[in-house]
C-alpha cells in the first residue's frame, strides 16, 4: 500500500473515532452546563423522600447521586452540580419530556406505554403493588374488597393493576383518587378508605412514617411493578453514560449497603425479583 494511503487511512479512521467519541444529547449539555437536574419524590419512601432537613433522600437517590459522580469523571468535570427538581406523580414524565429534569430518580415502574413518551436505565429495584387494610375489619384477601373503598394515585401502574383485579374477578369496588401517597394514607388511617394501594414497600415505609398500627398488608402480588431511573426519549448516548454508572455501582457491591440502609428496618422480606435485579443490574462493561 502507497504511503499517502496509508496516511489517508490514518486520517479517516482518526476521524472516526472522534466522532464516535463527540458528546451528543443531554450528555452534551450537562457537560456545558456542568449542571445535572435530578428529578425526586417526596411521597415514595424509601426510594424518594426528604430528610429532616428538607433534602432529598433515598435509595434511588443515593444511586443517582453516585451515577452523577461516574458522568463527571466520564465528562472530565472539575464539578458537576446538582440542582434538585420536585416532582410528583403527574408531573414527573413532563419534567423529563421537556428537559426540566434530565433524570427522574424515585420508585417509576418501566411500562411499554411509558416508553413511548420517555426511556429507562437498566432495572433499579422490582415491587408489586400492595393493598394496605385496617386489621380486624374482616378483610383477609383482595376478595373482600367487593364493594369497598380502595385508595389509588391516578395514571400509575397501580391504579390499573387494581382495575384489572377487580374486572378479572368479577366484582365492584369505589375507586378514590388521591394527588399523592400521603393523602391516601392519611384518608386510610382517619377511616375514610378500606383500603389503599401502591407499591408494597412504599406503603409500608408510610405507615411505619405515620406511625400507624393494627394495619395489614393483603398477600396478592397484583402486579409486577419493575422499577428504573426515568429519562429523556431517544437519547442513547445519555442513557448509555446513566447505565455505565449504575452497572459499576452493582459490580461493586455498593448497591447492597443501599439496599441495607433503606430497606433494613421493614420486617417484611422483599421481593423474589430483587435478587435478579441486584444480578443483572451490573452488567460488564
Amino acid at each position: 500500500m502507497h504511503c499517502w494511503m496509508v496516511a489517508a487511512l490514518g486520517v479517516a479512521l482518526a476521524g472516526s473515532i472522534a466522532s464516535a467519541q463527540s458528546i451528543n444529547g443531554r450528555l452534551k449539555i450537562v457537560q456545558e452546563t456542568a449542571t445535572l437536574k435530578i428529578g425526586y419524590r417526596t411521597d415514595s419512601p424509601p426510594f424518594s423522600f426528604l430528610d429532616p432537613q428538607g433534602r432529598p433522600t433515598g435509595y434511588t437517590i443515593e444511586l443517582c447521586e453516585r451515577i452523577a459522580k461516574s458522568l463527571k469523571l466520564e465528562l472530565n468535570l472539575s464539578a458537576l452540580t446538582i440542582n434538585w427538581v420536585p416532582v410528583d406523580t403527574r408531573t414527573r414524565f413532563k419534567a423529563i419530556i421537556d428537559g426540566f429534569a434530565d433524570m427522574e430518580c424515585g420508585s417509576t415502574t418501566v411500562s411499554l406505554s411509558r416508553m413511548k413518551a420517555v426511556d429507562f436505565s437498566s432495572l433499579v429495584y422490582a415491587e408489586s403493588t400492595g393493598v394496605l387494610v385496617k386489621a380486624g375489619e374482616g378483610i383477609f384477601s383482595f376478595n373482600d374488597m367487593a364493594g369497598r373503598r380502595i385508595g389509588v394515585i391516578p395514571v400509575s401502574t397501580n391504579a390499573q393493576a387494581i382495575r384489572d383485579q377487580l374486572e378479572r374477578r368479577k366484582f365492584d369496588a369505589t375507586l378514590v383518587e388521591f394527588r399523592d401517597r400521603e393523602e391516601g394514607v392519611a384518608a386510610l388511617a382517619r377511616g375514610a378508605l378500606d383500603g389503599f394501594a401502591t407499591d408494597k414497600l412504599v406503603l409500608l415505609a408510610l405507615a411505619q412514617a405515620a406511625n400507624l398500627h393494627n394495619f395489614v398488608m393483603l398477600p396478592e402480588d397484583p402486579s409486577f411493578e419493575p422499577f428504573a431511573i426515568m429519562l429523556p426519549r431517544g437519547d442513547s448516548e445519555f442513557r448509555l453514560a446513566v447505565n455505565t454508572g449504575l452497572a459499576r455501582i452493582f459490580r461493586s457491591g455498593a448497591v447492597v449497603e443501599l439496599h441495607t440502609k433503606y430497606f433494613g428496618s421493614f420486617s417484611r422480606q422483599q421481593s423474589n425479583w430483587v435478587g435478579a435485579v441486584l444480578t443483572f443490574g451490573g452488567l460488564p462493561e
